[in-house]
């Protein structure tokens, strides 16, 4: 689909790599990218957020290139994206509504899809009014007005049972991931999870560990369902190994909420193996937006080694290092050629010498 991309430039010193990512994630989409428009403000504009000028100059793009779609990487709201649909007479897709468009398209287990539906409709449910009344035959006349309020008011109606049915079933997953937790705990089994940025390589690294063979892709959101392996590592014995879906900055607070029943798994693990892409130039901004979803979602004082992948591209060798304490806090691995992954299970042997709970790692160390 002929795209038009609209790029914000708040002023923010990653906007760099904010932009490119949203180029990714576009491209992830299937867009085919006809233009991209450069708009520098301070703060946003109340009604269009890009402001009059930069409205038109968009609005002659969208002739000129005959795009279908304008795509805006910034979270609108939903005035916002009215008064741009009204110019542009294109649908605009906001950054959040993207990151949806991609999870839909990617969902392969049930569980995933229900989350996805959820997100989407929480996100829909906002827009509802907008997406009705900035039609010109809804604003009155003759023979729409009932109908269409009526219609508009079914809507809502319905998408609110639907949402409630969502939950009540995702509520079902959590208390079977409960029951299936607390035999692990009974059995005393280890449980880590890979956490990380998306493309950071997570998938490659839990294929690596458990040879499995989780879907891995260098795209963002390759991994949306959370997949669980049991391995032998000796030393620790039994490991339960989980591959979660990567994190990204300014995720959406409804995709936290709807896929809070996967990143359980994240919450209630043992040991956290956060994954980085030590090629990345923006590796530092990436762990620090892992983070800060760690703490949205309290699973921030979980003790966490940093694992830093790809060491074929970013020219470092296979090492571990320790902190002052003697604890292991780095590995450096390649999942990809397999190389250093002796290392991340001496890690793990080490974690699972001490008692469940305790904080042998220092999850504060930061990357270099």
């Amino acid at each position: 689909m002929k795209s038009l991309v609209i790029s914000v430039d708040l002023g923010e010193p990653d906007y760099a790599a904010h932009a490119e990512e949203f180029l990714m994630l576009a491209s992830g989409a299937g867009a085919d990218i006809v233009e991209v428009l450069t708009a520098r403000r301070s703060r946003p504009d109340a009604a269009g957020f890009i402001g009059s000028g930069k409205i038109e100059e968009a609005t002659a793009l969208v002739k000129a290139t005959r795009a279908e779609v304008v795509l805006f990487d910034q979270a609108l709201t939903p005035a916002q994206q009215r008064n741009l649909e009204r110019h542009f007479e294109v649908r605009v897709v906001d950054r959040v509504a993207l990151i949806l468009d991609i999870f839909a398209l990617r969902a392969k287990s049930h569980e995933g899809k229900l989350q996805v539906e959820l997100a989407q409709l929480q996100h829909l449910s906002t827009r509802l009014t907008r997406m009705w009344t900035h039609l010109e035959r809804q604003r009155g006349g003759i023979g729409v007005r009932g109908p269409g309020e009526s219609q508009l008011e079914t809507d809502r109606r319905l998408i609110g049972v639907r949402v409630r049915a969502l939950k009540e079933r995702l509520e079902r997953v959590q208390r079977q991931r409960l029951t299936q937790r607390r035999a692990r705990v009974r059995g005393k089994t280890l449980s880590v999870s890979l956490v990380g940025y998306t493309n950071a390589g997570k998938s490659t690294l839990f294929n690596a560990l458990t040879r499995a063979d989780a879907y891995a892709a260098d795209q963002l959101f390759a991994t949306l369902d959370t997949t669980t392996r049991r391995v032998w590592i000796e030393g620790a014995g039994q490991v339960v190994v989980s591959d979660t879906v990567g994190f990204i900055r300014s995720l959406p607070p409804m995709l936290i909420a709807a896929f809070r029943a996967t990143l359980e798994e994240t919450v209630h693990a043992d040991l956290l193996l956060h994954v980085i892409d030590a090629a990345s130039p923006q590796r530092d901004e990436q762990a620090a937006a892992v983070n800060q979803v760690l703490r949205d979602i309290d699973a921030h004082e979980i003790p966490q080694i940093l694992v830093y992948n790809k060491i074929d591209v970013a020219g470092y060798e296979p090492r571990v290092e320790r902190n002052e304490h003697g604890t292991i806090a780095r590995v450096f691995v390649s999942a990809l050629q397999r190389s250093g992954l002796d290392g991340l299970r001496q890690s793990i042997v080490e974690f699972g010498g001490e008692p469940t709970g305790n904080n042998a790692f220092d999850e504060t160390v930061q990357p270099e």
